[in-house]
């Protein structure tokens, strides 16, 4: 899960996925970063660990780190939230570049369309909640593709997907 600052949206993300992947009983590795150096050794923003708290899922021990092209062979998926983070791991993975294993997370909702998860950093709290939905979304379509909807039904996860974020 890559977003700019490793702070708000990737710390959600990572978290969110975390704990899809739990009830799933998966073994799956998520980890999150950021294109720009600006928050490294930062935990994420104070309202993205409030907003995770209200939905039972602690990132407080997050730390942000920045992308390294050697995540391209690390992970099988890298997600970004934005546009330009898609082309900023492009550019900071040089020759390493894998465009099979990178794309827009919403794209797992709206497939082609492109959609950028909005930063909420300069907004107010209201903002981390609907991020946190789109995220939600876009992971529980993650799981669902992965495993089978029939598996993600048995495990007692809701799956609900709408357009109207």
């Amino acid at each position: 899960m890559v977003c700019l600052g490793n702070i708000c949206r990737s710390p959600l993300a990572e978290g969110i996925l975390k704990n899809k992947i739990e009830k799933a009983c998966l073994d799956w590795e998520v980890d999150s970063a950021g294109t720009g150096d600006y928050h490294i050794g930062q935990h994420p923003h104070y309202l993205a660990q409030k907003t995770a708290k209200m939905y039972a899922i602690d990132i407080s021990c997050q730390k942000a780190r920045q992308f390294q092209k050697e995540d391209m062979l690390r992970f099988d998926r890298i997600y970004v939230m934005d546009n330009e983070n898609y082309e900023d791991v492009k550019r900071m993975s040089k020759e390493l570049w894998n465009k099979e294993k990178v794309d827009l997370l919403l794209n797992e909702l709206f497939p082609g369309e492109n959609s950028d998860v909005p930063d909420p950093w300069f907004g107010t709290e209201k903002g981390f909640h609907e991020v946190f939905a789109m995220i939600d979304k876009a992971c529980e379509r993650i799981i669902a593709s992965r495993v089978g909807e029939a598996f993600i039904s048995s495990k007692n996860i809701s799956v609900n997907f709408k357009k109207s974020l």
